[in-house]
This record gives C-alpha cells, structure tokens and sequence, in this order.
C-alpha cells in the first residue's frame, strides 16, 4: 500500500528503456551539432555560438544550468522536511535577474570577453585573475561532484546498484557526453533536458493528487501539516529560512552564481545582440519560477502521502535525498517507463551541469594558466591538451562527489560552496565596477580577507551544523508505518563521509552556536561586504589606484541601465573598437588560438 513504509519496487525493463533512450536522445543532438558544425572552427562560434543565439534557448538553458539534479533530488526534500518557505527564492531570482541584466551583463558584453576572469587582470593585475581562476575551478570542482552525486543517489535507490559503481559510472557518462559539441550543441540539447525534468516532476504531483484524491486534498494535508508557512519576518541572521535571509541573502547569492560563473557568462554573451542577452536573463527568471513552484508542490505531495510514515525515520532510506526517488517508485512503479523519465530528468540536469562546468573549467585553465606562458601550440596539440584536460577535470569531479557525501543535503551544500566562494569573488568584481580608487593591493587584501573569513563560517557550520532551533524541521511520524526496516544497505554513504566523521570533535564549542550557526544564506552577503569594504579601505590607506587613466569601459555607465532592446551588435563593435586592441582579444584566433579546435574534444558550456 502507498506511502506505509517498507521496500519499493525497482526499474523494470521498460524504465531502462526510457532511461538510456532520453540520455541517448539528448546526447545525439550535441553529436548532430559536432558533425555539422565540423568545419566551424573558430574560437568563437565554439564557446560563444558565434554570437548568434536568441533569448529563448539561451535563458532556457541559463535555467536548465543551475536547476541540475540537485533540483530535481534537493528541492522537493526541502519542502517535505522544512515547508514552502524555499519558494521566496522567487523573489531572490527576480533581483538576481535585474542586478546581472543591468550591471554585467552590458560590461562584459561591451568588453568582448569570453573568460570572465578577463575583468580582473584588465581591472587589477594578473595575479589576481589567477586567484579568481583557482577559485572558480575548486568552487566548480566541488560544485560538480555535487551534481553527480545527486542522480547517482537517486539511481542507487531505484536500481539498488552500488553507490560507488554508480558515481564512476556517471560521471564517465558525463565525460563522454563532454567530447561531443560546442556552445550551441549544449543550448540546444539544454532546451531538451529543461523539458525533461519539468515532466519528471509533472508527473510526480499528478500521480499523487491521483492517489491522494486531488490537490485539494495535498494542500489541506500540507496546511495541517505546517509546510505552507513561508513569510518568518524574524531579523535573526542565525535562522535558517526566513524571508529576510532569503530575499536579501539569497539575491546576492544567486547573482554570484548568474553574474560572474563562467559557466552562465559563456552564455549569455553569446547572444546576437545585448538586448537578447538582457532577455535571456528575464525569460530565465519565468523558468526559474516554474521550476522551484513545480519543486515545491512535488515536495507537498510527498509530504501528503508519507505524513503518517516518514519514509527516512521509518529506515526505508538512507538520506533526506532519497525521498524522492523512492516515492517515485512508491506510486509511478505501475506506470513501466514513467520511473525511467524521472531518473532521466535527474540525469539530463547532471549532464547539462556537468558539460557545462568541464568545459568552462577547460577553458578557464587553457586561457589563464596555459596559454599566457605558452602559445605555439599546433592544433592537433591543442586538441589532445584540451580532451586530456577534460578526462582529468571528469574524473576530478567524480573524486568531488566523495567529498560531497559528507556534505549533508545535497541542496544546502551545493549553495553553501556557491556563498563561501563565489560571495568573495562577487565582491572583488563590484569593488573594480563601482570604485575607480580601488587598486590591486586593496582588491587581493580584500579577496583574501572575504575568502577567509567565509571559508572560517562555513567550514565551522559544516563541522558543528546548527541546532534544530535555528534549523527548525518541521514534525514527522511513524504512527502509520506498517513496520519500522533496517537501513537500506544499498544507500551507504562513500567512506568518505566515515572518514571525516572522525575528525569532528565529540564536544561542541561556543562558537558553534553563535558564529557558525549563521545561515547559510547569509554566506554569499557576508563574503561579498567583507571583501568590498576591506578592499577599499586597503585601498585608500595605499593610496588609490595610481594609474593615470582607466578605461572607461572597465566600469558600470548610466547607459547600461537604459539600454535594452535598441542595443545591436553594431553598437557593440563600436564600443570594442574605442577599446585597446586586446581587450577584445577574446573573439580572435590570436588570443584563442589555444582553443579553436576546442569542440573536437570537449563539450561546451546546465546550480
């Protein structure tokens, strides 16, 4: 009987066959594109599409980006456990949008770039372009093992294969379907894996309101359950979720990851003109909210079926990020095929990512670590540099994803790695943006102090998570459970979770309770103040930026903000062309000769 307890079915052969087709079917599109696109060899047309995409797909993909696996397994969890407060993130989506639309968006598509860690070196100096780089590619290491820990879980659940086995094997899939295509191949094949995942969760919430006798009736258990109080207006930075911690600490989080990520950079710079690229953003916005509303209710339909039997107290699973794909097995098992699209929608988020994030931290690596200290490389050099680097930065990841299964629930940690890192970054960029006084000495001191300060909390709030007080999980039960099972021993964490366990000390320090007890949420905001603020001071008492004349276009103008539909690439050109030579080096085969060849080895650039 749904939603007592106890053992699950598993795929059937018909859910295999749903599985591999979709996978088989996304990845064929991006070897359409490689083979017809064979000849385009540029640079350009590789990781920027040629500057010829439209709004549509690109914000479709900027959404499918971020809304990876760990959405489709995370988000939901977080409903069931905690409620809908996850959903004011709506609102943190709609100020990401505008600030990244109105402020980034212009500059770095005036400047021509296509390393967004370019601004830093034509801002301050190479040094600090190399930190953000390092940064960037441990964030998006981390980030990424994330990514295919998420589906590798809900396939560990449904299949009942081994965790490990799964994690390598998904993360080889991964870096196969990384060789096949350039920026438009993965645009494309995102458009495709968007689709997915919003029908996974479709069918989840009609299935249960089928069961349940309506959605009706999930509201008013969800209601009686507690889970539709969203609005907490409590200022206490230490609560998890409240509608200040989210609106006002979940904005700048999000706009570190949308505004300065190379993976999301890369794309919308390659629009045709700047007000596509502003589109894009908007259009991505609407998709952000479809996705996490869709989220949410799945998550409310899980909590209507299981209220009476917590699948994870009752032992049926191993984590919080099993609930979902064991409810899929609980009511969608009757349907052969339909579990195989909802892993497939788990997985076509995964691919997405984790395509996204190898390519960008090839390139990234090419362009700042390789090509600066040496250029005479012959193509073929460059191709088999380029797939090597991709092998290595795949199998990386797949380490990562160990490390990721200490993290908790796959959710929090992916956005706590965002705020920890990439809050620092964001405040680095703002600082060169906003203030002509700030120099290279305050923006290093800044970053640094930001980064380590960020770094201190967040590592801490791992070690000594928060209380449930600050927390606050919502009630659950066993009361209707038809018997109380040992854990699954199928869902088994890696050892590394074993092995750091043993490091955290039995007692619980002070500190704990107050320091690192700070949300999550807040991590982004944090970072990004401390660096801005330390950064201009060091900058004032070392006596400003010293440089007689900085280029204009290194900085935010009133113009950016007006400009929407009127901007072409005519303007555009206009503007590179008032620029020093290599400042749009970016688009050339000179700067980039290391990657022309690029797309014959590595898939470009889905959290």
């Amino acid at each position: 009987m749904v939603g007592t307890g106890g053992p699950v079915a598993t795929f059937s052969p018909w859910d295999y066959v749903v599985f591999a087709g979709t996978i088989v079917g996304a990845a064929s599109i991006g070897l359409f594109q490689a083979i017809r696109g064979r000849k385009e060899t540029s640079s350009a047309e590789f990781l920027l599409g040629g500057r010829q995409m439209t709004a549509v797909p690109v914000a479709m993909s900027l959404t499918a980006s971020f809304m990876s696996g760990i959405t489709v397994i995370g988000t939901p969890a977080e409903a069931y456990r905690f409620g809908i407060a996850f959903w004011i993130f709506g609102f943190s989506y709609a100020i990401m949008s505008v600030i990244t639309a109105e402020l980034f968006v212009p500059l770095f598509y005036r400047l021509g770039i296509t390393s967004a860690y370019e601004y830093l070196e034509r801002r301050f100096n190479r040094i600090i372009r190399m930190i953000g780089t390092s940064m960037y590619i441990v964030q998006t290491a981390l980030y990424t093992g994330l990514v295919i820990y998420a589906p590798a879980l809900a396939l560990n659940q449904i299949t009942g294969l081994d965790l490990w086995g799964v994690l390598v094997a998904t993360g080889v899939v991964c870096i196969i379907y990384c060789t096949l295509g350039g920026l438009k191949a993965v645009i494309w094949t995102d458009v495709l894996q968007m689709v997915i995942m919003l029908a996974g969760f479709v069918a989840v919430i009609a299935r249960g309101a089928v069961v349940q006798g309506g959605l009706a009736k999930i509201w008013e258990d969800a209601a009686a359950g507690g889970r539709l109080v969203a609005f907490d207006f409590d200022p206490d930075p230490l609560k998890r979720h409240t509608f200040w911690t989210i609106v006002i600490g979940g904005s700048i989080m999000w706009v570190s990851i949308y505004s300065i990520n190379q993976s999301q950079v890369q794309r919308y710079i390659s629009c045709k003109t700047l007000g596509q690229a502003k589109l894009s953003l908007y259009i991505n916005m609407i998709g952000l909210w479809a996705t996490v509303s869709l989220a949410m209710f799945s998550g409310l339909t899980m909590y209507s079926i299981y209220k009476n039997c917590d699948p994870l107290s009752n032992g049926d699973i191993g984590t919080s990020d099993q609930l979902l794909p064991y409810l899929v097995m609980d009511i969608l098992a009757v349907y052969p095929g339909i579990p195989g699209l909802f892993v497939a929608a788990a997985y076509s988020g995964t691919l997405s990512t984790v395509s996204s994030s190898i390519n960008a931290l090839v390139a990234v690596t090419v362009e700042d670590f390789i090509y600066p200290f040496y250029k005479d490389f012959t193509q073929k050099q460059v191709t088999w540099m380029n797939m090597g680097l991709s092998v290595f930065f795949g199998f990386l990841c797949i380490g990562m994803a160990g490390v990721a299964s200490a993290m908790g629930s796959v959710l929090q940690a992916a956005l706590s790695i965002f705020g920890m890192i990439s809050g620092p970054l964001l405040g680095l960029y703002l600082l060169g943006m906003l203030f002509r006084t700030a120099n290279s000495t305050g923006g290093l001191g800044g970053l640094i102090t930001g980064l380590a300060l960020t770094l201190w909390v967040g590592i801490g709030a791992q070690l000594y998570p928060p209380t449930a007080d600050k927390t606050l999980p919502l009630s659950l039960t066993t009361v209707g459970c038809n018997k109380t099972v040992d854990l699954n021993s199928t869902t088994a964490s890696p050892w590394t979770s074993k092995i750091l366990n043993r490091f955290i000390f039995s007692f619980r320090p002070p500190i704990a309770d107050s320091w690192y007890s700070l949300s999550y949420v807040y991590f982004s905001l944090f970072g990004m103040l401390t660096t801005m603020v330390s950064g201009l001071l060091l900058s004032i008492v070392t006596g400003g930026c010293k440089q007689k004349k900085l280029n204009s276009d290194l900085f935010v103008r009133r113009s950016d903000l007006i400009c929407f539909s009127g901007c072409n690439n005519s303007e555009v050109s206009d503007e590179m062309e008032k620029a020093p030579a290599d400042l749009h080096m970016g688009v050339d085969n000179k700067a980039f000769m290391a990657m022309d060849v690029m797309k014959e080895s590595e898939h470009a650039t889905k959290l």
